[in-house]
């Protein structure tokens, strides 16, 4: 199995799912904010620590799109919540395999930093639209075993089931991969599907769309 990287926690109640139509819109200081993190964990992992990056998204619902202002960082709770453990321990591992034993491969928000990012949204004005977590190039970097699961910007089985256990609207999965010493990375959002969707059609993809911070001139 890979290492992916994807959060889990308690739902939130206004936490709806994304429209297909939707378009995606992300600020250019809040990816920066989050890369500049991703790289640093990256940089840590190990074969035996598979490092995840995690973060909540920030933002607004805005007509027929998602504007992601700000991304904000909390503590993995991941081996210390009663939930995540019974998660991990009773679904995760027996559905998608023994790899996911390692405290490292997954994520679960704290759950007080996750209320004070929900009151820092609300008291900022904005909406807690979802996550964005790393996907590292774990089929380059990592152990033998990983050379047959090639991670990508797209979800992991597992990726989709805790899209649809959150309910988040918004799910952002960013591919990093360093070559030759430079890093690249790849980015795609996602949403979960309508109740009602085809089976194996746990989320959908939206478009997105990076502000270019640039200045042209004439």
């Amino acid at each position: 199995m890979t290492p992916d990287t994807a959060a889990c926690g308690p739902p939130l109640a206004q936490a709806r799912c994304g429209t297909p139509t939707a378009t995606v819109l992300i600020d250019d200081q809040a990816l920066e904010e989050f890369l500049n993190a991703a790289i640093g964990e990256y940089q840590l992992i190990t074969a035996e620590a598979p490092l995840p990056c995690f973060a909540l998204l920030l933002g607004q619902t805005e007509a027929e799109a998602f504007h992601v202002r700000r991304v904000v960082f909390g503590r993995n709770a991941r081996t210390s919540a009663p939930a995540a453990r019974e998660e991990f321990s009773e679904t995760i591992v027996p559905r998608f395999g023994p790899a996911y034993e390692n405290e490292h491969r997954g994520w679960w928000m704290d759950s007080a930093d996750l209320l004070k990012a929900f009151r820092e949204a609300e008291e900022a004005g904005l909406d807690l639209l979802g996550s964005i977590h790393m996907h590292p190039d774990w089929h380059r970097i990592g152990p033998s075993p990983a050379r047959d699961h090639v991670l990508s910007e797209r979800p992991t089985p597992m990726d989709r089931h805790l899209f649809g256990q959150t309910g988040w609207p918004l799910n952002l999965i960013c591919y990093l991969e360093r070559r030759s010493g430079v890093f690249y990375h790849a980015l795609a959002a996602w949403t979960p599907s309508a109740p009602d969707a085809p089976a194996g059609s746990e989320c959908t993809e939206l478009d997105l769309r990076v502000r270019t911070s640039t200045l042209l001139r004439a």
